[in-house]
């Protein structure tokens, strides 16, 4: 999860079905945190309803395919400091730039005022890898 870029995430639509998006995710405190705009659907599903899961997939060959899914509960965090530290966290590991200039600063303290932390309880995990049939 730590050297992974991204993950599906499973929200529950009101309709019953999954609501699947791809997301840039980092990892605090033993939880997965990512942002999203707050009236987005995933966030509109996880207010309704915690139940989630992310999955994680690699190979090009079936012989060669393995996977990671988290089955847990998400929730929405709506504190802007927050939601800037996560920006931070997931800009850093997808840039592998820890620091940032004075301009990409304030580009991301504008984007923490519009959005808001997914933050994924990890419950029950589940793996495979075909390489080793």
């Amino acid at each position: 999860m730590e050297e992974g870029r991204t993950a599906t995430l499973a929200t529950n639509g009101r309709d019953g079905h999954p609501h699947l998006v791809a997301m840039w995710y980092g990892l605090k405190d033993g939880d997965l945190v990512m942002t999203t705009y707050g009236k987005s659907q995933k966030a509109v599903n996880i207010r309704r309803d915690p139940r989630a899961t992310m999955m994680w997939e690699a190979g090009t060959a079936y012989n060669k395919l393995r996977g990671l899914m988290i089955r847990g509960r998400a929730e929405i965090v709506e504190d802007t400091n927050f939601t800037y530290e996560v920006l931070r966290l997931v800009g850093a590991k997808m840039s592998g730039i820890s620091s940032v200039s004075p301009e990409q600063n304030r580009a991301l303290e504008a984007q923490a005022a519009k959005r808001v932390v997914i933050r994924f309880h990890p419950e029950k995990f589940s793996s495979w890898d075909h390489s080793k049939m």
